[in-house]
């Protein structure tokens, strides 16, 4: 194999891992977007039969991983705000983690 050829091929890889690095980094911020949208919906106390209220939380339920029932204090505001506050900064520490680790194999 030729050093052009070695050349092309490691700018290749880096072109997807960084576009690999950009999608992982997104959907992190977009998970957390959508859990942080259902903790205001709810804080804000959204009417819950409108559809933009459901659909959020349809989706923020499974993004939430098992921190729906981390915190449990006596007020359920705070009890949402902490569980999905949760989730989302895990979303967005995880995301933050793969993006340095897939840069690393670049």
């Amino acid at each position: 194999m030729t050093q052009e050829r070695t050349g092309e091929l490691r700018r290749t890889w880096a072109r997807f891992v960084g576009i690999l690095t950009a999608v992982v980094r997104w959907v992190g911020t977009v998970f957390a977007a959508v859990l942080a949208i259902h903790v205001v919906l709810t804080i804000a106390a959204a009417n819950p039969d409108n559809g933009i209220t459901r659909f959020i939380a349809a989706w923020a339920e499974p993004l939430a991983l098992g921190f729906q029932d981390l915190f449990m204090p006596a007020d359920p505001m705070l009890e949402v705000l902490l569980n999905y506050g949760a989730a989302a900064l895990f979303w967005l520490l995880a995301s933050a983690l793969a993006a340095r680790v897939l840069q690393a194999l670049a």
